[in-house]
């Protein structure tokens, strides 16, 4: 395997398509591989070099993309949601130590205003309307001084590549790092999962300051000498037209954006016709079997179940193709690094039995920045702990049975969020939900839910509730259900349990 993102991206034809986008020429591997020599001569003249840490606050698209594998390929990139706040990015830029910070020009992003504030060289970029798609050059914002950088020329094995952020929702935010190997690791196992050829097409609809869409979206396709074609971001009535458009052979997203997906795909069976995928993927939370079944019935293709994490550089297991065995309910087997279960007296456990998912392998962090506190937690006997539980079977399917912060803990008894979302996904009236833990002044906890109803289907709580308790324990059944118009969700498109109480307003 190659251990360099260097090594990786010179595989693909001089004049293949590399990256797309809505109404612009494609850019090209060769193009692509003068962009990025182009811009780590540029970084290097001025004094960023290996090591060097430089943010990216860009809105998604064929831009942010190459540029995420440009800055990747030469200094250790740092995405960041372009939708945070000043006081958000001022926690970030400070947290990070970045030098440097990337816009695009003319960008009024709070990120420039803190950026300078804390001494963060600003560096815009510039594309031209008429250029293909990706195609850059970057300007410094004010007049630039200083020594070229002191680690110039692409980036080796060793050296942090990216770093990113733990979603945080129950502690202060950890910081990633994770190395050029860890990045070639997971492009070439992702490749080598959904079989990349040349020919493939992907349609990326996912954020592009997350792992799952830096990863998977891109650089796994582009390392397979592939192509990905860049949408400005998730719209669910854009959708169908960048289908027409981009003739994609598969796409990769989270739930949530499956289902609106779903939603609108009746009125669109001629694109679906027109351009029949190979397969569709999805990863980031679990997607009910419901949905499962129904996509594949709609498009005619399988959809295949991943599992992963910013630790493991995305990736960790996947259902595999035909004629491969997909279960739906399963996040399949281990596809990139090793996986155990293991036990709370850390013993690894035995095919069939529940205890916490380790994993171990070349795509995995070498451990958290600064936070020895967290990696003596996170790390044992040489496995990391994702902190999901778990349960293997026969086969080595894996499934994911909870979050271990997010098991409801009602007065002892243990209430898996996901086995009550299946079951409220059966009833004929629910397109979504996600089950969370309440306070509750005696219990600790107490079961809650947020359903979103199907178009025209009408149901009230106490139907969802007797719906629930002909299928399991009264201790599993909702004691709160609330009825919306959308799932809350953060800012990757992912359901968020944890936390999620107080940011309704529920109290014990």
């Amino acid at each position: 395997m190659e251990t360099t993102l260097t090594a990786l991206l010179a595989r693909g034809g001089d004049a293949d398509a590399a990256i797309g986008a809505p109404a612009r020429r494609a850019l090209t591997h060769g193009e692509l591989r003068r962009l990025i020599g182009a811009t780590t001569q540029r970084l290097n003249t001025l004094g960023l070099g290996r090591g060097d840490r430089v943010a990216i606050v860009l809105p998604n698209g064929p831009e942010m993309a190459t540029c995420f594998v440009a800055c990747a390929c030469a200094v250790t990139s740092a995405p960041l949601n372009p939708a945070y706040r000043a006081d958000e990015f001022d926690f970030y830029l400070s947290d990070l130590g970045a030098k440097a910070l990337i816009v695009e020009r003319g960008s009024t992003s709070p990120a420039v205003e803190v950026a300078l504030r804390h001494g963060v060289r600003v560096l815009d970029l510039v594309a031209g309307a008429d250029d293909p798609a990706g195609a850059f050059t970057l300007e410094p914002r004010e007049p630039w001084s200083g020594a070229a950088a002191a680690q110039p020329g692409p980036a080796q094995s060793g050296d942090v590549s990216m770093l990113l952020h733990t979603s945080g929702t129950t502690s202060r935010p950890k910081i990633v790092p994770l190395s050029q190997q860890n990045l070639a690791a997971s492009a070439q196992h992702i490749a080598r999962t959904l079989q990349f050829t040349p020919a493939d097409r992907g349609l990326n609809i996912m954020p592009l300051f997350h792992i799952h869409g830096l990863i998977a979206g891109v650089l796994a396709p582009l390392a397979a000498s592939s192509s990905v074609f860049c949408t400005p971001g998730f719209n669910a009535l854009k959708f169908f037209a960048w289908m027409d458009e981009a003739r994609p052979t598969w796409y990769t997203a989270v739930p949530t954006m499956h289902q609106a997906i779903l939603s609108r795909a009746d009125k669109n069976r001629d694109v679906i016709a027109r351009h029949p995928l190979r397969f569709i993927r999805s990863s980031s939370s679990s997607i009910p079997p419901q949905v499962i079944a129904e996509i594949e019935r709609v498009f005619g293709c399988p959809l295949i179940e991943s599992y992963g994490m910013t630790e493991a550089t995305h990736q960790m297991a996947s259902n595999p193709l035909p004629p491969g065995v997909r279960k739906p309910g399963t996040v399949g087997v281990a596809a990139g690094p090793e996986i155990a279960i293991m036990g709370e007296d850390g013993t690894l456990l035995p095919r069939g039995a529940t205890g916490e998912i380790v994993i171990r392998g070349p795509n995995v962090t070498a451990g958290y920045e600064n936070n020895p506190k967290a990696n003596a937690e996170a790390f044992r006997d040489g496995w990391f702990r994702t902190g999901d539980q778990g349960v293997m079977d026969a086969d080595g399917y894996l499934s994911i049975t909870g979050r271990l912060k997010e098991i409801i803990n009602r007065g002892g008894e243990k209430v898996s969020p996901r086995e009550v979302d299946e079951i409220l996904m059966d009833h004929p009236a629910v397109a979504q939900v996600v089950t969370f833990g309440m306070p509750h002044a005696k219990l600790g906890e107490e079961v809650a839910a947020v359903v979103v109803l199907r178009e025209g289907a009408s149901a009230t709580e106490r139907d969802l509730q007797q719906f629930v308790s002909a299928r399991a324990a009264d201790f599993k059944v909702p004691k709160k259900i609330l009825f919306m118009d959308e799932i809350p969700k953060g800012a990757t498109g992912k359901l968020q349990r944890i936390g999620l109480a107080a940011k309704l307003g529920l109290s014990g």
